[in-house]
């Protein structure tokens, strides 16, 4: 299926975003690369997507509302009501989950809960969280700010974390009715999307102000040559799948479960990769020691260290031949001894990234790594590195306690109106702002109200 694909330029980050066709296929980036998994729209009651089977079920199916989880029934004590999303319009908060959270086979600690009715699940914050990494019940211009109704509440007992859009209003559509919805993301990878209150059909929702959408979505991001500054370069996303849900499905008391299928990377050794019956096209990268596809989060790394070129046309026993005949006893150390696997953190910056940081840091990705062990640092003593950080420690110690006396002593000090006005209650969070063409998000500062009766969240 052909399609036409424009990368659009922003603030450092390039997002490819299909134009708009008339087929009722879902639109995927062309990507120069091979055999790249195509974006799938839900037609039917359960649809394969290649890294999900959904299942949707109406409003007169039991199983619908089984799949509902009633946050009021729940501990009240793992029960928190975000006091700022609840207050605002166009703003997005942090959270940390308390388990792995697998996300196209990708374990996820933190995800970034939107006021507009879904969840990013990208590392790297950027402008556009509209655009892909998203787990989106409805995404749609809710403004929980009009009603003091209106809360978004998040649940985590261990196993499962619930996101509940509660009693929200459309910006502009407030005379439609308030909406209500969930999205539950489950231990075992499991994403359940529960509607308990649609008054108005999805279609006719606008999409001028802010995208419209229902599904999943995940992309990648690598680094290419920045062609203004030579020297540096900018980060580039990929959506590389996207599931879109038939928006006329989406009624009160229905529910949607997306179950995942196994991917490239749950096998852990070169036998399981190649042997693998999988539809994706696995290869072994015996550097990394990691089964790929070559189309996840981890793509950087995959082409910094020519994982490709390496598994063409060789097989396990090739691999296990070249060890037995590199294996010594004096073997130096090398970078590409860390375990490189385990978490995403090798390819994204575990941080709020901006545009300031990819400035800053411009090689954040793979070669980030290296750079961390050059072998300058390997010749420092351990006990000279001890005792310096004991030095450090004692007078970072000495100089907080001081300080802390001089504040108490000074209250009206620069000093201690300047930690004053930047206690945690006036932090920032990020808020949307409306542009013409897409929605973006910048720091505010949050408003002071809160809605009464309900217990403040923990900052995010």
């Amino acid at each position: 299926m052909a399609l036409s694909v424009r990368t659009l330029p922003l603030r450092g980050f390039l997002v490819p975003r299909p134009q708009p066709t008339r087929s009722q296929d879902a639109p995927s980036p062309r990507l120069p690369l091979s055999s790249a998994p195509a974006p799938c729209r839900h037609k039917n009651e359960e649809d394969n997507h290649s890294y999900y089977v959904s299942r949707l079920y109406g409003p007169s199916e039991p199983h619908s509302r089984e799949l509902w989880v009633d946050v009021a029934e729940a501990n009240r004590s793992q029960v928190k009501i975000h006091t700022i999303l609840s207050n605002t319009h166009r703003q997005a908060s942090r959270v940390v989950l308390s388990f792995d959270f697998p996300f196209y086979g990708h374990p996820l600690r933190q995800i970034t809960i939107a006021t507009g009715g879904f969840i990013f699940m990208g590392d790297v914050i950027h402008r556009m969280l509209t655009a892909t990494q998203y787990v989106a019940p409805l995404m749609a211009n809710f403004n929980p700010g009009y009603s003091d109704n209106s809360t978004v509440v998040y649940f985590d007992n261990g196993t499962v974390f619930v996101v509940q859009w509660d009693h929200v209003y459309l910006q502009g559509w407030e005379d439609k009715g308030s909406f209500t919805f969930q999205a539950a993301l489950h231990h075992d990878g499991r994403i359940v999307f529960g509607y308990k209150e649609i008054p108005m059909s999805v279609p006719e929702i606008s999409s001028s102000q802010h995208p419209v959408k229902t599904g999943l979505s995940d992309a990648f991001m690598i680094l290419n040559p920045s062609p203004d500054v030579p020297e540096s370069r900018r980060r580039s996303i990929f959506e590389y799948h996207r599931i879109e849900l038939d928006p006329s499905k989406v009624t009160s008391m229905s529910a949607v479960e997306f179950t995942p299928l196994p991917t490239c990377l749950q096998h852990r050794s070169c036998d399981a990769c190649m042997s693998s019956d999988l539809t994706f096209n696995c290869s072994w990268c015996h550097v990394l020691q990691r089964c790929s596809s070559g189309f996840d989060r981890y793509r950087q790394e995959w082409m910094d260290y020519g994982c490709a070129q390496e598994a063409e046309g060789r097989t396990c026993k090739d691999f296990q031949d070249e060890d037995h005949d590199s294996a010594s006893p004096d073997t130096s150390f090398s970078p590409y001894d860390g375990d490189l696997t385990t978490t995403s953190s090798s390819l994204f910056i575990d941080s709020l990234t901006t545009e300031d940081d990819t400035k800053l840091n411009p090689y954040a990705g793979g070669d980030g790594l290296q750079n961390n062990l050059s072998p300058k640092t390997k010749g420092t003593p351990v006990h000279l590195g001890t005792i310096v950080g004991i030095v450090l420690a004692v007078l970072l110690v000495a100089a907080i306690i001081l300080a802390g006396i001089y504040i108490n002593g000074h209250p009206t000090s620069n000093a201690a109106l300047f930690f004053i006005e930047r206690r945690p209650h006036h932090w920032p969070a990020m808020k949307f702002r409306s542009h013409p063409d897409h929605s973006t998000y910048a720091e505010v500062e949050p408003s002071g109200h809160e809605k009464e009766g309900f217990m403040e969240a923990e900052q995010c």
